[in-house]
């Protein structure tokens, strides 16, 4: 497969410019076009949950400065949106109709937040966090809010919660499960329900809402056990749907969940376009089966991985997903992929204490882990991870983990 001469990304998130950032430093000396719809130079997402919002910081962590672009020959362009992709022609029409022509073209799209179809959903208050503009927003509103309400909680409504009742305000979290966090089971999900309740949060759970009070301005909400909340400010944190609409306006495959269906080279049916970042839904060989994952580290290391491949290498991207976050005095790390339907939950520590490592087994390996306010051992479960080391629960309760990660490497 020859060079080309002239890559495309469209979206200038982590992913997309990660991706520019290394192939320049590949050596690739062709054009590189990153095209973002926000007005900001690329950043970071993680930022803007974390410290943004508990006003530690104005600013994200930016992926590059300023005139990084510009000296190594990135053409960023800002606040331009792709409407429409022909594959056969190779090019791509912005909003204002300009054509722009591509050898090879990555979809760096990312995700949007999903929203509620009830009523009042639209009333002014109702907030999504997604954007820095959207986290500058939020934290002035919740600076001059008694009542917080936060709709959903996942990983950005429970770090939300956190930024709130730190800032002083009143705050309710609603969730239709009976736990937060219920991709971690039940165990683990209880020690983030006490850590928020013990922290000031009244929790909603096992419910949901089904309007929005308030005329001119959101008031509270109704619930589906027919109670009300009341709420100078909403957020709306209730997971994100893949921005997959140019894919599929192009005739791209999809994935069940609305990804880019691409394969483990992150390359889709059609062989000049590849997709990275929560918008690809990949093949991972380790797991063997299609994943799509929504956290920093996986925008971050396939931005990186699929720079080699659209110069025409074809290396599956084979790296474990892995997050982070912090709330109050807790922070955690998870490495992984576990279902706790399936898996054995074996606990090394005290939970009830907030400092122990979760480990997740199946078929005696080691299928995720998390440590909880326990910092030592984290090269130690990336490679049990990473290794899918087998593993006993007594072992891992008791064993040194560096010993074991030795044995499993």
């Amino acid at each position: 497969m020859a060079e080309p001469r002239r890559i495309v990304i469209v979206g200038a998130g982590l992913a997309g410019a990660t991706a520019a950032i290394s192939l320049r430093k590949q050596g690739y000396d062709g054009d590189v076009l990153l095209l973002g719809a926000e007005q900001h130079r690329p950043y970071e997402l993680p930022a803007l949950s974390k410290s943004v919002l508990l006003h530690d910081t104005d600013e994200p962590d930016w992926v590059a400065d300023e005139n990084y672009y510009v000296k190594h020959g990135i053409d960023l362009r800002r606040g331009v949106e792709i409407t429409r992709v022909e594959l056969g022609a190779r090019t791509l029409t912005d909003v204002v109709g300009a054509e722009h022509t591509f050898d090879r073209l990555l979809l760096a799209t990312g995700s949007r937040p999903r929203t509620l179809d009830v009523p009042g959903a639209d009333l002014p208050g109702i907030a999504t966090l997604r954007t820095l503009d959207d986290a500058l927003d939020l934290r002035a509103a919740i600076e001059e809010a008694q009542d917080v309400l936060i709709v959903g909680a996942g990983w950005i409504g429970c770090e939300a919660a956190a930024a709130a009742r730190s800032a002083g305000a009143d705050v309710t979290v609603v969730e239709p499960q009976p736990l937060p966090l219920p991709s971690l089971g039940d165990d683990v999900a209880t020690v983030f329900r006490d850590l928020h309740a013990d922290n000031g949060v009244r929790w909603r759970l096992a419910t949901s809402v089904t309007r929005f009070l308030g005329e001119e301005q959101v008031e509270g909400a109704e619930l589906s056990d027919g109670t009300q909340v009341s709420a100078d400010v909403v957020l709306v944190a209730v997971g994100a749907a893949p921005r997959s609409e140019l894919a599929r306006a192009a005739g791209l495959e999809l994935a069940d969940d609305g990804g880019v269906d691409v394969d483990a080279g992150l390359r889709s049916a059609a062989s000049a376009i590849y997709a990275a970042g929560d918008v690809a839904a990949h093949f991972h060989p380790g797991y063997g089966k299609r994943i799509r994952v929504e956290h920093w580290a996986n925008a971050k290391w396939q931005g990186e991985h699929v720079a080699a491949n659209l110069l025409g290498a074809h290396e599956p991207y084979t790296a474990t997903p892995y997050f982070f976050t912090d709330q109050y005095d807790l922070g955690c790390e998870y490495r992984g992929l576990a279902d706790p339907d399936l898996d054995e939950l074996v606990v090394r520590g005290d939970l009830a204490s907030r400092e122990f490592i979760a480990f997740w087994r199946r078929g005696g390996k080691v299928t995720a882990a998390m440590n909880v306010n326990v910092w030592d051992d984290a090269d130690a479960l990336r490679v049990l991870v990473d290794e899918r080391a087998e593993a006993t629960p007594e072992q891992l309760r008791e064993s040194d983990l560096a010993d074991l990660a030795a044995a499993a490497s």
